[in-house]
């Protein structure tokens, strides 16, 4: 069990220093202040026992934090502050607990810079690729604002929205490409092992066969002789779109393509508004000034088209007009929306209509998931038994023409 060095601050007013024994930092602060002492300071002890399985596990978790790791740790940082620990002393707790090395680093170099005088938004910022900028603003204004575990539990709060629904969409696109991949190893399979057998019985035969018959025999030739270049062929062809996708003219393309595509574009539509609009009102129930709240919205927004409306959006309001005003000639945003956002800014309530707008949007997020996941089981049930029934007529056609033939 670790061991934590206090300093507290008794009830007669005197301070008090020593070592305690817990099986976390907050179990050790939550223990001082049953006793009814102040908690000013608390750090673990050097050389605390550790394992050999911890240490060996430690060594395995070698991957950098996860979304669900910042989460944790927003979550233990709240609960901290608010049981009265430094903020220091709650980093370097939270890093003491951690496993994972790559994070723990990363907590150990943060609580360095606040040793060193920084801000902890500060010294979130320098870790852009774990903190957004979402996270480090809202920071910043609670430290304006003085409202720290307050903005914590609101930030915790956003990332577990945030998560919740990359969840929901990975999930929704895992199942169709989860039947898109069996529907292609079917036909592979039918095609290099199964006809070339059908192959030996129909030859001589060709001016007997039907279209269907002879085009799939002369695919699966095709497959069994070349199928080193179809594979070198097809990796090719993922390795080019993947880099095409990550272009500015390629990826403005894909952009383009999910909110247009069947079936799906609902789907994104609904998560690009929904992640917009919970991104603008965090930013701006937080006390973020306008611009850097609608450049972050922009950035967050996780599609090119979005982030250009953004950045319209942004250069109108720095010219002084409203942030509906240039919104009503984009096709992006329905007219509800606008018209909501419209009057939120009139009467002064842009905060709250920006985080109704974001739960409904939220709720036809899951509403769309559910119905893109029951109409894609047909389609591709359908789909997939299309393209084995096509191989079975191929292959049971010919043998009934020619027992006719031989009758």
């Amino acid at each position: 069990m670790p061991h934590y060095r206090y300093e507290v601050k008794t009830t007669d007013g005197k301070s008090s220093v020593g070592v305690l024994a817990a099986t976390n930092a907050i179990a050790a602060a939550q223990t001082l202040r049953s006793q009814g002492q102040r908690v000013l300071n608390l750090t673990t002890v050097d050389g605390a026992d550790t394992s050999i399985g911890d240490k060996l596990k430690s060594l395995n978790q070698t991957s950098g934090p996860s979304q669900r790791d910042i989460l944790n740790f927003t979550t233990q940082l709240a609960v901290m502050i608010r049981a009265g620990i430094s903020l220091r002393a709650a980093i370097e707790g939270i890093a003491d607990q951690t496993e994972a090395p790559k994070f723990k680093n990363l907590l150990l170099q943060i609580k360095q810079d606040v040793e060193s005088g920084k801000q902890f938004s500060e010294a979130l910022a320098k870790h852009p690729k774990h903190f957004n900028p979402l996270y480090v603003n809202m920071v910043r204004a609670s430290e304006m604002s003085g409202s720290f575990s307050q903005m914590l539990d609101r930030i915790a709060a956003s990332l577990a929205h945030q998560i919740e629904t990359r969840n929901m969409v990975i999930g929704a696109m895992i199942y169709p490409g989860v039947i898109a991949t069996m529907a292609i190893s079917v036909t592979i399979f039918l095609l290099v092992f199964v006809l070339p057998k059908f192959a030996m019985v129909f030859r001589g035969k060709e001016a007997a066969l039907p279209w269907p018959t002879i085009f799939l025999m002369r695919l699966s030739a095709f497959m069994v002789d070349w199928w080193w270049a179809v594979s070198f062929a097809l990796v090719g062809l993922v390795v080019a779109i993947v880099f095409f996708v990550k272009t500015e003219a390629g990826g403005t393309w894909f952009d383009k393509v999910k909110l247009k595509v069947p079936i799906f574009s609902k789907m994104f539509r609904a998560l690009y508004i929904s992640r917009s609009m919970h991104t603008m009102g965090e930013l701006v129930n937080a006390g973020v000034p306008m611009l850097d709240t609608i450049r972050i919205t922009g950035d967050i927004s996780g599609n090119r088209l979005f982030l250009r409306l953004w950045v319209a959006v942004h250069n109108s309001v720095k010219q002084g007009k409203k942030i509906a005003q240039p919104l009503q000639r984009t096709v992006l945003l329905p007219k509800s929306v606008v018209q909501m956002i419209s009057a939120g800014e009139e009467s002064g309530k842009l905060g709250e209509v920006l985080d109704e707008i974001s739960d409904f949007y939220s709720k036809q997020l899951r509403e769309t998931i559910k119905t893109v996941t029951s109409m894609i089981e047909p389609i591709m049930i359908i789909l997939m038994g299309s393209i084995v029934g096509f191989i079975a007529m191929a292959i049971i056609l010919p043998i009934f023409k020619l027992s006719t033939l031989v009758k």
